[in-house]
C-alpha cells in the first residue's frame, strides 16, 4: 500500500464521529512506536513532520522511514507537513513525496493568508496532494511556532466559509482554546475548549474536516517520571482528554499530538539512565522509549481519538 492522502480518512472520520491522530515524528524509534501502536489497534495514522524535524532528520530519511512503516504495517498512512510557513517549503515537501501539507498563514492579515493558502492549494492539488490551512492563532511554543498569549486569537466563525471557499483548502485548523507546547495551563487554571465556537464553525462550514493543534494532554505520569529522575519541569496541565473526545465526536477529524510523545521519550530515557548510569548502548535506552511511545499512542487512539478498527 502506498502513502495516502487524508481525504478519505477525514470523510470517514466526520461521518463516524471520531478523529485521526496526527503524530509528530523526528526519528526511527518514534515512527516505529507510533505505527506499531496503530497496527495493534488497526487505526489509520497521520505522521507529520515540522520544519524543525525536517532539518534535524533530513527530508529523505524521514520519507523513507515512513514508507518503510507503511510496508511493515499495511496501514493507511498519510505523510503531512506540519506548520509549513512558506510556499517554497510546501512545494519542496510536495515534490519530495509528502501526501499532505499545512500552510500556516495565520500570522498574516486575513487577505494575505488567503492569497498564500490559495497559492499552495493550486500547486498541491495539481500534484494530487491535500492542504490544511489555519484561521486564528494558538498561543505557545513548538519548534519554529512561537505565539504569545497577547497575540493569540480565536477563530472567527463568520470567516470560515469565505476562507475555505476562496482558498480551496481540504481541512482547516482552528483556535478554540488549545495551545502549543507542554506548558499550557498553570495548576488551578481551568482548561476550557470553546465548543460554542466549534459549533458555529460547524454550522457555517458543514461537512468540512476541522483540525485541532496543540492538543497534547501533558500526561502527568511522564512529567512525574522526568522530575523524579533529575528533570525540572514546572507543574502544568494540558487539555483534558474528555474535551478532546467531545471535539472528535463533532467536526474535528484530525487531532495533533507532539508534546506527549516528547514527554514519553524523555521521561523513559531519564528513568533508564538513572537506573543504569553505566550503560551507553543507544539500543538499550531507545528501545524502552519506543515502547513508551507505543503505549501512549495506543491510549490516545482508544480513549481520545476513537479511530481504532477504522483503518
Amino acid at each position: 500500500m502506498p502513502l495516502v492522502t487524508t481525504k478519505e480518512m477525514f470523510q470517514k472520520a466526520y461521518e463516524g464521529g471520531y478523529a485521526v491522530g496526527a503524530f509528530n515524528v523526528n526519528n526511527m524509534e518514534i515512527i516505529q512506536g507510533i505505527t506499531e501502536a496503530g497496527k495493534e489497534v488497526n487505526a489509520p495514522l497521520i505522521l507529520q513532520v515540522s520544519s524543525g524535524a525536517r532539518k534535524y532528520a533530513n527530508h529523505t530519511y524521514l520519507v523513507k522511514l515512513v514508507e518503510a512503516a507503511v510496508q511493515e504495517t499495511n496501514l493507511p498512512i498519510a505523510l503531512h507537513l506540519d506548520h509549513g510557513d512558506s510556499f517554497e517549503l510546501c512545494k519542496s515537501c510536495i515534490d519530495g513525496g509528502f501526501t499532505s501539507v499545512m500552510i500556516d498563514g495565520s500570522k498574516y492579515s486575513y487577505e494575505e493568508n488567503i492569497a498564500l493558502t490559495k497559492k499552495v492549494v493550486e500547486y498541491a492539488h495539481a500534484h494530487g496532494v491535500v492542504v490544511e490551512g489555519e484561521l486564528g492563532q494558538l498561543a505557545g511554543i513548538e519548534d519554529d511556532v512561537q505565539v504569545s498569549e497577547e497575540d493569540a486569537s480565536y477563530t472567527k466563525p463568520e470567516q470560515v466559509y469565505d476562507f475555505a471557499t476562496r482558498t480551496g483548502v481540504d481541512s482547516l485548523a482552528i483556535a478554540i482554546g488549545t495551545s502549543h507546547g507542554a506548558y499550557k495551563f498553570k495548576p488551578g487554571q481551568k482548561p476550557q475548549l470553546r465548543f460554542d465556537i466549534l459549533e458555529e464553525i460547524k454550522k457555517n462550514l458543514p461537512n468540512f474536516p476541522i483540525v485541532l493543534h496543540g492538543a497534547s494532554s501533558v500526561m502527568q505520569d511522564h512529567v512525574k517520571m522526568i522530575n523524579e529522575n533529575g528533570g525540572k519541569m514546572p507543574d502544568a496541565i494540558g487539555i483534558p482528554e474528555d474535551m478532546l473526545r467531545q471535539a472528535a465526536r463533532s467536526a474535528v477529524c484530525k487531532i495533533n499530538i507532539d508534546s506527549d510523545i516528547r514527554l514519553a521519550v524523555t521521561g523513559t530515557i531519564r528513568k533508564y539512565f538513572n537506573e543504569n548510569p553505566s550503560h551507553f548502548d543507544p539500543r538499550q535506552y531507545l528501545a524502552p522509549a519506543r515502547e513508551a511511545v507505543k503505549e501512549m499512542v495506543k491510549h490516545k487512539i482508544l480513549n481520545v481519538l476513537g479511530c481504532d478498527n477504522k483503518a
